[in-house]
């Protein structure tokens, strides 16, 4: 864009203006690299040029061509940074309709949402939706902003923005799609990178309130077209960043998570078949949100069955139906096997196992059904544990994941569904695999650790389990086969010195710093040892252990 350009946009001659913005606007579509706009001030002088067409009413028909002009321009952090345009902010909030003295929308398209002539409704005016296109556009600039530049969105707080939105939000005014689409996108973005706003809308303003019951309501719908999805995954991921501030009464906590529990048990009813990605992004973020719902609640993902009750999806197990549950498993299941494939990241896997981790530990009949589904009864036990494709596999090989987090997830889930039992884990995994676990729990012996789980056993051995049970080796957990003991044809003196040779390495290794020996405490941890022969001492004293456990 040359100076002669720059003074027909000065010109308020709306021809000229409109011909420069619309090929200026179709060039640059997709640009983002702004430095040669860095030259002669050019970036400010347009932004300067458009903000006059803007505050201009008489000019208000290139009003949507100008903001599609400032979105493109408001790309440029670098600009925004050097540049104070909080007046230019103001200018956009006021056609966003987010300021005190603008109205909601336009009056002539207030249609009450309980009415039920809402879906017969007239069809706004083309000034109405002209009206609503710039209302859009402006959100649109907005949205750049605040994402873009720190004193852009801490002029947006200061104008309490968030109010506005909640205040349209919560209103009895039928809100289009589009602008409900920005309005949760610009919620969502400020309440992301300011803390602050976050309290507010939990605490002062009710927000997370006002969106589950918002949610609830888009629930009654029959049919989503993409846009109305797309809604609830911006509003789903702004509730996120709001109850992540968890700063009220535990009453008040209690209360709000029950409803919201609920209106997500009816989410994962509506879309837990994932068909496309907008769906599976509703999944996604309504396990983000159950992260931080109070365990207490999350039997609201469970409903008692009753037959005459139609439900969209149904899965029965002990008089209720988990279907909710099904869909946090098949969630799991895609997202780790897309984690082996290298497609997914364990920043995905962690929030779904964390909310298993919190069901099983909450609810019997939630356990129970988890565990049906994570540890069924053992059949073929052929292969490692590690091996194959069912959750049970990808669950121990998780347990060599790097990410600690993921991998004391794991555990912990497992240890739940095993009802703390050590023995249980060894033969659905192995002593190997579960070493670290044991080692934290101070287990490394074995011994049952005290719990509050009944004592009724979970555990029906099939047969296929107890043909092969004694040829299953307990430290890979898989059936091994039978092989000739290696010291069968050797002397008695023959075994000593293969046992004194060893001892000796065991021994040079440890004074070397290589290794350090350690016996099993009294605590069930390991203890260092200071010579190589305490060893035996320990061994001795472990399997007198076994053996009194056994006995009982």
């Amino acid at each position: 864009m040359d100076r002669d350009q720059l003074e027909y946009l000065r010109s308020k001659d709306p021809q000229k203006i409109c011909e420069i913005l619309e090929r200026f606007n179709k060039k640059n579509a997709n640009l983002f690299d702004f430095e040669k706009f860095h030259l002669d001030n050019l970036w400010l002088n347009l932004w300067q040029a458009i903000f006059k067409i803007l505050n201009n009413e008489a000019l208000e028909k290139l009003h949507v061509l100008s903001l599609n002009t400032i979105r493109i321009l408001s790309r440029d952090r670098l600009s925004l940074q050097r540049h104070n345009i909080d007046r230019d902010v103001d200018c956009l909030l006021k056609l966003a309709r987010l300021t005190s003295s603008t109205s909601l929308i336009p009056e002539t398209n207030c249609v009450d949402k309980n009415s039920a002539d809402v879906a017969a409704a007239t069809r706004p005016e083309s000034s109405d939706e002209i009206e609503i296109h710039r209302i859009v556009e402006a959100l649109k600039c907005l949205c750049n902003l605040v994402f873009q530049s720190a004193d852009c969105r801490r002029r947006c707080v200061r104008q309490n923005v968030a109010d506005h939105i909640i205040r349209r939000m919560s209103s009895t005014v039928h809100i289009p799609c589009a602008l409900e689409l920005f309005d949760t996108k610009l919620l969502f973005l400020i309440t992301a990178l300011e803390s602050s706003v976050r309290s507010r809308v939990m605490i002062e303003l009710n927000g997370l309130t006002y969106m589950t019951e918002n949610l609830n309501e888009k629930l009654h719908s029959k049919e989503f077209n993409e846009e109305e999805l797309d809604v609830m995954v911006e509003l789903l991921k702004a509730m996120y960043n709001v109850i992540s501030y968890t700063e009220k009464s535990p009453s008040e906590n209690e209360i709000q998570n029950l409803h919201l529990t609920g209106v997500v048990r009816e989410l994962l009813f509506r879309f837990g078949a994932m068909r496309g990605e907008r769906e599976r992004a509703i999944v996604s973020n309504c396990i983000n949100l159950l992260v931080y719902v109070s365990s207490s609640c999350l039997s609201e993902l469970m409903v008692k069955w009753d037959s005459e009750i139609g439900t969209i999806r149904v899965t029965i197990f002990d008089k209720h139906n988990v279907y909710a549950l099904d869909v946090l498993l098949n969630f799991f299941h895609l997202v780790v096997e897309e984690l082996e494939n290298g497609v997914a990241h364990t920043d995905v896997i962690s929030p779904v196992l964390t909310v298993l981790v919190k069901c099983v530990a909450s609810n019997r009949i939630m356990r129970h059904y988890v565990r049906s589904v994570v540890l069924p009864p053992l059949k073929d036990v052929s292969q490692l544990p590690e091996v194959g494709t069912e959750l049970r596999n990808y669950l121990c090989r998780l347990q060599g994941n790097a990410d600690n987090v993921v991998r004391d997830l794991t555990y912990e889930l497992l240890f739940l569904c095993c009802k703390k039992n050590p023995r249980r884990m060894v033969k659905h995994f192995g002593y190997g695999n579960m070493a670290g676990l044991f080692c934290k729990k101070g287990m490394l012996d074995c011994r049952r650790v005290e719990t509050d789980f009944s004592t009724d056993s979970e555990d029906s051995d099939t047969e296929e389990y107890k043909k092969n049970q004694h040829a299953i080796n307990p430290v890979t957990g898989s059936f091994i086969t039978p092989q000739a003991n290696p010291m069968q044809n050797m002397s008695e003196e023959e075994k000593e010195y293969h046992a004194i040779q060893l001892v000796n390495v065991i021994d040079k290794l440890h004074r070397g710093g290589l290794i350090k020996p350690c016996n099993i405490g009294d605590d069930g941890k390991l203890q260092p040892v200071d010579h190589i022969l305490e060893l035996q001492t320990g061994l001795i004293k472990n399997v007198d252990s076994h053996n009194i456990q056994n006995d009982n």
